[in-house]
């Protein structure tokens, strides 16, 4: 058996996205299928995944109506439970439908979820967002959250955040720990860092297609290695360039193992992993 790409340590990619038969793809299945193949080449124990509505086929992505997501959770956890050994899932919920977003996470939780997806209906320090965040205290489950690092204006169909803005969110909700998505999506990545320093119940994923260099390195340097997680997103192929950077940005053994899997062990509800990952980290 081939060695992994990113080595043979136990790694969680904690912002995975899959497709189900009623999204914009017609090769829905080979997508699916091409993703768990590059995960086992590259050495994901776990995929985190969602998926947001029907992708823009029935609903806006951003806006997915109840229908769309609610169909689009069924067959996530479904999806989670038929590759038990390898996937787990957020459900995903659209804030501006607040009684369905709620329902939603209460069902999703109890059927195995183990996160709450938000994406970009609505900004993340709108107040509208104040029910969903005490939904994930009480249910003791982290928020990832859709951002643009630094968001200089408004983009059509999105309600797009920035890191200013779940800090916002974050200090009103200390008991909730919120993953600010993807470093790399959006350009200032520089703009988030004081953003969030501050505010120790926000980590943030390193997925995105951006690979500057140096944005791994501040990123260690304004939080710290215990509030980075690894993750890929969309692009696989970028989330692998950060895991072979680990090694180059003077990240230690203990910062780097924290990154790729013990951030989220710690994370994510007890026992949303095998015992093997969690061996690993004692």
């Amino acid at each position: 058996m081939l060695t992994p790409l990113g080595g043979s340590a136990p790694l969680i990619d904690v912002h995975a996205h899959f497709h189900s038969p009623f999204t914009n793809r017609a090769d829905w299945m080979r997508y699916n299928a091409s993703r768990l193949d590059a995960g086992t080449r590259i050495g994901v124990r776990y995929h985190v995944a969602s998926i947001l509505g029907s992708w823009g086929h029935a609903s806006p992505t951003y806006f997915a109506s109840p229908d769309d997501q609610t169909q689009a959770n069924d067959w996530m956890l479904r999806f989670a439970t038929t590759e038990a050994s390898r996937v787990r899932a957020y459900v995903a919920v659209n804030p501006n439908f607040k009684a369905h977003a709620l329902a939603e996470i209460t069902t999703g939780i109890a059927r195995g979820a183990i996160g709450i997806k938000l994406a970009a209906g609505r900004r993340a320090d709108d107040h509208l967002l104040d029910d969903i965040a005490a939904a994930a205290a009480d249910f003791n489950v982290p928020v990832l959250q859709h951002v643009w690092q630094h968001r200089r204006r408004d983009w059509p169909n999105q309600d797009a955040s920035d890191g200013r803005d779940v800090a916002r969110l974050a200090a009103r909700h200390p008991r909730v720990t919120f993953v600010l998505a993807h470093i790399g999506g959006g350009g200032d990545w520089a703009h988030t860092l004081p953003a969030v320093h501050d505010m120790p119940n926000v980590v943030m994923d390193l997925s995105g297609s951006g690979i500057d260099r140096g944005m791994l390195d501040d990123a260690l340097r304004w939080v710290g290695a215990r509030r980075l997680l690894w993750a890929s997103d969309i692009t696989m192929c970028t989330g692998l360039t950060k895991l072979w950077a680990l090694d180059q940005v003077g990240a230690s053994a203990d910062d780097i193992a924290d990154m790729r899997s013990r951030n989220a062990v710690r994370l994510f509800p007890m026992q949303s992993f095998d015992v093997s990952v969690h061996e690993a980290h004692t």
